[in-house]
Parts: structure tokens; sequence; C-alpha cells
């Protein structure tokens, strides 16, 4: 493993840490009396406290030192004082650990009492410290100058993405947004339960991907050698508990798609579906939109929310527009009654990409997804969706070719879907099998399977029921102002890291490094060769090898050859 300079230092402290007989991992439990927030809340001069959490910033002045910890609740100053620590005459705990073996980011254990300094900031006055952790990377450390300009931030997303965890560190702001998502989470379990319904769970793993159009991850189970589906949707499993006897059933669903990655798709997401016996698609738009109501407020103590430079208002009710009337307004074509080959001449006359694997359902999804989509910003049920657009969904009761289903759109995107429900076992056979030929002309996100064992469970008769499933990740991305999903995702999927070769340095290369490390400012090259008191073969080689791994730079300057570390 190679290592940076500040990883080998780190390293050398935690020896000598040890050396003194200091567990730098202590096992023990520390008992913490108070959090940063706690203390703010409630302050109360001359209290004593226990905390614990991260060391951010310190300014050590000889005897003394001011510090910052941070907990998961925020940030509070401390106070050192060498005296106050060690109050007899070793004054190591002062002098060694705190001045020179601690480190920023270091987590510590704090015993001391409240104050007010004289610009009356809340402080903690220690009287002892322990270290819990020590860190063995250091921390990006973004500082803030008296412009309010942020220097050296830690917001380099594909960084952010994969370093999660120094993410949460550095950027507090982040965390809220995770601690909303909770909020939404519960605002939404509770609005489900006080209707009485009831949270299940269903499989991950499936014999047979079904309950939407979607590419699946395919693995292999060894004991009963099949091949097995990670769930692209868990619609079937839920019906079948509708089937069974409940009135109402819902699951937050890890789903999983073998699809393309952007700033609205994730491989592996979140979703809400919820199926109520004896309801209908129009009884699912009141609840959705009270239901995301009472979300919206749960969040953010208000219906509004900014996403952008919208102005994004969840108060219930939300406009209705069936999709024939969308596509109508939006590009003047009426697709009521019209052949595939007709809206295959339409697509392309529109400039969309089409081709021959695509069905009626397909163009029209294109169409309305090209030309009317982008232009819902405020919440608008899209009613009324094609039957080839919808293999699961019943047929309009008054208007021949649509179908009961209404999708949610907000800021352009899909956030909620719902059908009344399709229960005709015979119905529903035949919209597989239309799917099956699809696939079999090259759609490959039509279904191609058919689930006998879901068909075999209608037949035992399904009451009328509406469904609705909602994508958890968008809302909350709504809800946060936050325009990518990677940002609402704790560790969304990323491409593997790229491994840095290892450098193996000579003695020459080092020397060089440790003539760079001696002063902040860039060297005049002839200054570090004649520093280095390398012969004009070894510096020819030695320097070209710390070139060539990016170690070091050569910059001209007025004619003169500068040389620093990168």
């Amino acid at each position: 493993m190679s290592l940076s300079e500040q990883e080998i230092i780190r390293r050398e402290k935690l020896q000598k840490l040890t050396d003194l007989g200091i567990d730098a991992f202590p096992a023990a439990e520390y008992k913490i009396t108070d959090s940063t927030k706690s203390i703010k809340q409630d302050f109360q001069e001359g209290k004593k406290v226990v905390i614990a959490g991260r060391l951010m910033s310190r300014r050590i002045q000889g005897k003394a030192s001011f510090a910052e910890l941070q907990d998961s609740e925020g940030k509070i100053q401390v106070y050192f004082n060498r005296d106050e620590i060690c109050t007899g005459e070793d004054k190591t705990l002062y002098n060694e650990v705190y001045k020179h073996l601690l480190d920023i980011g270091d987590i510590i254990g704090i015993e001391g009492e409240l104050f007010n300094t004289q610009v009356g900031e809340m402080t903690v006055k220690v009287t002892d410290f322990q270290i819990l952790t020590k860190t063995l990377r250091p921390l990006p450390q973004p500082r803030t100058d008296e412009n309010g300009v942020v220097h050296d931030a830690f917001n380099d997303p594909e960084l952010r993405y994969r370093q999660r965890y120094v993410d949460l560190i550095v950027n507090p702001h982040v965390k809220e947004t995770f601690v909303k998502r909770t909020k939404m989470y519960t605002a939404m379990r509770q609005f489900f339960n006080d209707a009485g319904y009831i949270e299940v769970e269903t499989p991950v793993l499936q014999a047979i991907p079904g309950g939407a159009a979607a590419r699946p991850f395919i693995t292999h189970h060894n004991a009963l050698d099949i091949p097995l589906y990670m769930r692209i949707a868990n619609e079937l499993y839920l019906k079948r508990l509708i089937v069974g006897g409940f009135d109402g059933v819902y699951e937050f669903s890890k789903n999983f798609r073998n699809e393309g990655m952007d700033r609205t798709h994730n491989p592996e997401f979140t979703v809400m579906e919820i199926y109520v016996a004896y309801k209908d698609y129009y009884w699912m738009m009141d609840f959705t939109e009270k239901m995301i109501e009472h979300c919206a407020i749960a969040v953010n103590g208000t219906t509004k929310a900014q996403f952008g430079d919208q102005e994004i208002d969840f108060k219930a009710p939300y406009a209705r527009v069936s999709m024939t009337e969308a596509i109508l307004k939006y590009t003047g074509f009426d697709i009521t009654g019209k052949s595939e080959q007709e809206l295959f001449d339409f697509a392309k006359s529109i400039g969309i990409e089409v081709n021959e694997t695509m069905g009626k359902g397909k163009l029209i999804d294109e169409i309305f997804g090209e030309k009317c989509e982008g232009n819902f910003i405020q919440p608008t049920f899209i009613t009324d969706y094609p039957v080839e657009m919808s293999p699961l969904t019943k047929k309009h009761r008054t208007q021949e070719g649509l179908t009961e289903r209404f999708e949610l759109m907000v800021c352009g995107k899909e956030i909620a879907n719902a059908y009344s429900e399709l229960n005709d076992p015979i119905d529903q056979r035949e919209r597989f099998e239309d799917q099956l030929k699809l696939a079999e002309k090259g759609d490959d996100e039509a279904g191609q399977f058919i689930d006998e064992d879901f068909l075999r469970a209608l037949e035992y008769g399904m009451p009328p029921t509406s469904g609705m499933g909602i994508g958890m990740d968008r809302l909350i991305m709504f809800l946060t102002n936050n325009p990518s999903i990677q940002e609402v995702l704790f560790f969304p999927q990323m491409k593997p890291e790229k491994t840095v070769a290892k450098v193996e340095l000579g003695e020459d290369e080092k020397v060089i490094l440790e003539v760079l490390n001696s002063q902040e400012e860039p060297f005049e090259l002839n200054e570090v060769k004649n520093r280095s008191q390398l012969s004009g073969k070894k510096w020819d080689k030695a320097s070209k090898t710390l070139t060539k791994n990016n170690l070091v730079k050569v910059d001209k300057i007025d004619e003169v050859l500068w040389m620093k570390l990168v």
C-alpha cells in the first residue's frame, strides 16, 4: 500500500500514542451526557458535560487552545487549557498528546463545563479528554474567508458519491437531505397505517420478473439450478395478497433494472407500491394527492418546495389531463383510433427516433415523453392511457381503446403510476401474450414471461382494486431541491474506482522530494538540482520518474524553469 506523507506521519503518531500506553481505539463504552444541540438549546453556565465527536479545527496558543468539536447534531467550540487538564506536574496529556499527537478528524471524548467567552460564544472548558479513534487519513478542510468565499471545498461529485462518509463529515447540509428522506418515509407510513393498510414484504429474487416493462438483472440459484431475477417490481406479489383477503397492502420496495444511468435513474432504486381493494383510479387520485401533501408538510413544514428556479406547490387538488388531450395540445395530433403505422409515421415526422421493434404503446410513450412530459411542472395527473401502454390495467369503462390509469407528473418527470387494476384473468392472459409478441419483435423492455401462478391467483378472484407506485427517490429530489438522483442516495452506483499504479521511488527520487517539501513555494529547477547533489545522469533519471508519475511539475515562467510538488 502506497501512503502519502500525511498518512505516514499519522501512523507514526499512532505508534507514539501506543508507546505512551494510550489505546487509540478503546473498546469501552464512552458515556455521553449531552450533544452539541442539547447544550445550545439548554445552555447553563458552569454545567458539567460529557460530549464526544470529531476535532474539526484548532488554534493553539502556547498553553491554551480553542478548538471545534463536531458530533452528529452540529459543532461547538471547546477550550483546552494546559493547567486545567494537567493539574499536576506531568503535562504530557496537553504538551504531547493534544499539541502534537492529535490531528483534525480525530474522534475524542471531552469532559468539561460550560462557559461563555467574552464575545458571547457558548464554549466547553475541557477538564479531561480521551482519544476514542485516531484517524489515519486527513480530512478535506473547506474554509470560508472573510468575504464568505469557500476554499478547498469537497464538492467534486464523483468523490462525494464515492466517499459519502467524507461528504457527510465536511458538508453538513448533505446530512439534512437524508434526514428529510427519513421524515418522508415516516410520514408516508403514518398516512397508510392511519388508513388501516398493512406494510408487507415480498421476494426480491423472483423466478419470473413481472409487474413492469424493464430489463432485469439475472442471477443463478445453485441449489435449485434455476435462473432467478432481481425484481423489477413487486406488483404481482402484492396483488396475490389482495386475492388472499387483505383490504390494503403496501411495501417500500428495492427494485433493480438493468438499464441506463442518468440524473434521474439508478439501477437500484426504491418504489412504494400500495394496493387497496374495492377502489378505482379516481379514488386513488384523491388518496395520492392528499398523501403527497401530507408528506411535503412533514418534510418541509409547508406544501411549497423550491426546485431549481421553480416553486412547486404540492397542495391538493392537482390538475387532471388525459394523455390524448396532452398530445393533442402540444403536437396538434389526435392519437385516437390511429394505427401503428400512422403513429410510426407521425413520430418520425416530428423528429423522434423510431424503429420497427416499437409497438403502438412504445410509439405513444415516445411522443408523449418527447413533446409533452416536460411541460407539466406543477403536480399534474396524466390520465387515461392507451391500452397498448398498460398491460396490467382495466380497460376504460366509457372510452374505447383507453385504460383507467394515471401518472403523476412533477417538473416534467413521472413520480407516480396508478391503475384500476386488471382483475379479469382471461383479459390479463391476452395482455401478457401481446407483450410476448412485442418481445419477439425485438422490444427488450416488453414482458418476456407469462406468470402462470399469477394468472391462477386471478382465477380464484381478485376484488376490484386500485394500485399505485411512487418513485421515492424522485419525490425526495423534488422536496429537497436536488436535481440529481445521486444526491438523495447514500451510495449511488458508480463505475469501478480506477486503481492508481504504485510508484516505487528510489533514494534519488526521495532526495528531490525532500528538497521540494522543505518549503511551500516552488523552487527554481537549478536550485533543486544543486541541493540534491545528484550527478547529471542520476538527476535526469530521478526527475523524469517524478514528472512521469505526476508527483512533481516543471513550469517555465519568464525563461526560468520552476519545479514544484503536484
